[in-house]
């Protein structure tokens, strides 16, 4: 966040917040980031309804951590605010209107939204890349508004139709559900699995939940607050360790996390997004383990990877098998070999 010369935040360049443009009334309302702590309840006009879109009521929408950092710094990482913007893509309905090509959904459904829309029409989106697409558009980030709203329009075939036995509070969640789900299937969580998670905000402590589910054995969590890894105990870590930010507490700490775990690290999700915990990361995963990144908090690290890419999994039986087939190249291929040497 820029800090201007007598300590008040100085808004991101461009910014601006013209009220005159938020008087018309649409019948529909939203909550808008206006400044720096500041968020309004204002006119929101929704985008006309497609024949492939649903209109939805919304019922429930969480409230993340990014939607957090709009509010206070104005910014999420690189993105900053242009204007104001409606926060929220943890979000659930109900359908009340359907575009006239829609088939998979009806009037009264409750459905939980997903929240990137892509192109559909790069190469990224045509071998299942969604999430590169140069051009998606994703709720709550600009200059796409959130679904913090009354009632918003969405493409039909991201809405997922809630089962009877999940309520809409749940469906909302889906969103932070997903990033646990992808991330323990990054990291090839398993029956037997040893799990350690740094940071036990919400996507931890999901990530805790998730891993249980696909068999994890046994679960540790880390963070600086105290009262977060109480929560994670309830929730049904196996044991939490309290660290600080202090750099020169990093090796005491490694040797607690490692005494925790009882046995080795197969794998860590990080889910803080700094140099230090990443680093934590890299230092106590056992050697040829997995470490997931999932925090985002800082945009530049810095981080031992030398001597990380020394412990990666594929080492010596590789290595054996691609001598024989650069041999087999060298019989080959005498011509090239003999203007290489």
């Amino acid at each position: 966040m820029d800090i201007s010369v007598d300590s008040k935040p100085r808004l991101p360049e461009g910014y601006a917040f013209v009220p005159s443009n938020y008087e018309q009334h649409t019948g529909n309302l939203a909550v808008y980031v206006c400044g720096f702590n500041d968020v309004r309840i204002l006119p929101y006009q929704m985008q006309p309804l497609g024949p492939e879109d649903v209109r939805i009521q919304m019922k429930a929408v969480g409230i993340c951590g990014s939607d957090v950092h709009y509010l206070k710094h104005m910014r999420n990482s690189r993105i900053a605010l242009k204007e104001p913007m409606v926060l929220g893509h943890e979000s659930a309905g109900i359908v009340v209107e359907t575009g006239k090509l829609v088939k998979n959904l009806v009037i009264g459904d409750r459905v939980a939204l997903e929240p990137g829309i892509p192109c559909n029409m790069c190469s990224f989106c045509k071998q299942g890349s969604n999430n590169l697409c140069r051009g998606i558009k994703f709720f709550g980030s600009p200059p796409t508004h959130g679904a913090l709203a009354q009632q918003v329009v969405h493409p039909a075939y991201l809405c997922h139709k809630l089962p009877d036995n999940v309520s809409l509070e749940e469906g909302a969640m889906c969103e932070p559900l997903s990033v646990g789900v992808h991330a323990c299937r990054r990291a090839s969580i398993q029956a037997g699995t040893h799990v350690l998670i740094l940071g036990a905000g919400p996507i931890g402590l999901t990530i805790m939940l998730v891993a249980r589910a696909f068999g994890a054995v046994r679960v540790v969590l880390t963070d600086i607050d105290e009262k977060r890894l109480s929560t994670a105990r309830e929730l049904g870590a196996d044991s939490t360790v309290l660290v600080s930010s202090d750099e020169k507490d990093c090796d005491g700490e490694y040797q607690a996390i490692r005494s925790a775990m009882g046995g080795l690290i197969d794998a860590t999700f990080e889910c803080v997004g700094t140099t230090r915990t990443m680093t934590t990361a890299l230092k106590v995963t056992k050697s040829g383990g997995k470490v997931c990144l999932v925090g985002m908090l800082h945009d530049k690290m810095t981080l031992p990877l030398t001597a990380a890419a020394a412990r990666y999994q594929d080492g010596d039986s590789k290595a054996r098998r691609i001598y024989k087939s650069a041999g087999s190249h060298q019989g080959r291929s005498s011509k090239d070999k003999g203007d290489l040497l």
